[in-house]
């Protein structure tokens, strides 16, 4: 079963990878004191999710920014060099957090992830939401091959 707004967002470790290398955060920490926008995707550098999904941020950050929210982030089930080099094709550096959840234990943690198959195996389901210092307030989860319901457009109607 997957979690739901109020609850606290599971205990967890994502990977990130800045200029000085990989770094461990703890989940407590990256959403402690702050209101983040989450949106996680199946993987870097996927159809619909290099088409769609993070461009629909992309083009809609300042707005998201706007309504009060500290930090813009996106996960994916992908190793952190990888979620760098997706994040710098797109000029995302130092806007979108590009947090790496490796082994999908946060997407597992959340009741979120999903079976792919073959090519891609265990990855996040696509969804996104908003994260006040820990607790989820909103959750937008997409149906098994959509993307409506996680966009940045999405979002903005519920800020």
């Amino acid at each position: 079963m997957s979690i739901g707004a109020g609850n606290s967002f599971p205990s967890g470790t994502f990977l990130i990878k800045d200029h000085e290398g990989v770094k461990h955060i703890s989940t407590e920490e990256y959403f402690k004191s702050k209101k983040v926008v989450l949106f996680a995707l199946p993987g870097a550098f996927t159809p619909t999710c290099s088409a769609k999904h993070l461009p629909s941020y992309i083009k809609n950050y300042e707005q998201i920014i706007e309504k009060g929210v500290s930090v813009l982030a996106c996960m994916a089930v992908n190793d952190p060099h990888v979620m760098r080099a997706w994040g710098e094709a797109n000029s995302v550096v130092g806007k979108i957090d590009m947090l790496a959840d490796t082994d999908c234990s946060i997407s597992e943690a959340l009741g979120l992830d999903m079976d792919f198959g073959k090519v891609m195996g265990r990855r996040s389901r696509r969804f996104s939401m908003v994260v006040e210092n820990n607790i989820i307030s909103k959750l937008f989860v997409e149906e098994i091959g959509a993307f409506e319901v996680s966009s940045a457009e999405n979002m903005l109607k519920h800020l």
